[in-house]
């Protein structure tokens, strides 16, 4: 019997600095294309019926990169946060709602401000949900996690303890996980919420990934019989 369509997929969008240096693009705007594919892949999703998109768009290791790299990285974050404020308050209306996961405490506070700005602007809608994993790490979550639990007087963790607390509390585990690029590992992507998630590698650079590549991502998930480990 064929899986039903993925509800909820997680795409690990690798390969922006590769392609930039393939095609002799600085990795700025290597960088830019890359968020701004981001769209692409939300629009790709609505078309497809599926209703939660989770894009990793920096993790807590990325901060061991270069200080003017992620000056930039911050920059480009800054530039489509306020791009994306500018259009709402013109009258353009965002067809999903919007959240920012992660140690999101660790980006400049004008920052952490536009993303609690677009979560308010886009909290009103249902249908489509579109969550960005930023300063996020697999074990810094689960850390995050316990402590909270920790700090609510629990003298006993068990899973709900750790599931309730997560970043992603309240938003089902993903049903696909597709990581662009060739490489086959996750690297930390939510390692409690894919535990039964099927993963799809894609030798394609995240730039030249398209809506083709996603409806082949979505057809081998389609064939997959999910066992939940039973």
């Amino acid at each position: 019997m064929e899986s039903a369509k993925p509800d909820h997929i997680v795409i690990i969008p690798d390969g922006n600095r590769r392609w930039g240096e393939q095609h002799g693009i600085g990795r700025e705007e290597a960088y830019r294309i890359g968020i701004e594919k981001i769209a692409d892949a939300a629009k790709w999703c609505r078309e497809e019926g599926v209703h939660i998109l989770t894009m990793w768009g920096f993790s807590t290791e990325n901060f061991q990169r270069d200080p003017e790299e992620i000056r930039k990285l911050f920059g480009l974050f800054q530039r489509n946060l306020v791009e994306a404020v500018k259009r709402r308050g013109e009258g353009e209306k965002y067809g999903v709602r919007v959240r920012f996961l992660g140690r999101t405490n660790l980006f400049p506070k004008e920052v952490q401000a536009l993303f609690r700005e677009v979560e308010k602007l886009t909290a009103d809608k249902k249908d489509y949900q579109l969550n960005l994993l930023l300063a996020y790490g697999g074990r810094s979550e689960i850390v995050d996690a316990v402590n909270a639990a920790l700090h609510e007087g629990k003298k006993e963790i068990d899973e709900e303890s750790i599931t309730s607390h997560l970043y992603t509390a309240g938003i089902p585990d993903p049903d696909l996980v597709i990581r662009t690029s060739g490489e086959q590992r996750l690297s930390g992507l939510l390692p409690w919420q894919t535990a039964y998630s099927e993963i799809y590698f894609s030798k394609k650079l995240w730039p030249d990934f398209t809506k083709d590549d996603f409806l082949e991502a979505l057809r081998f998930y389609e064939n997959t019989r999910r066992r939940f480990g039973k």
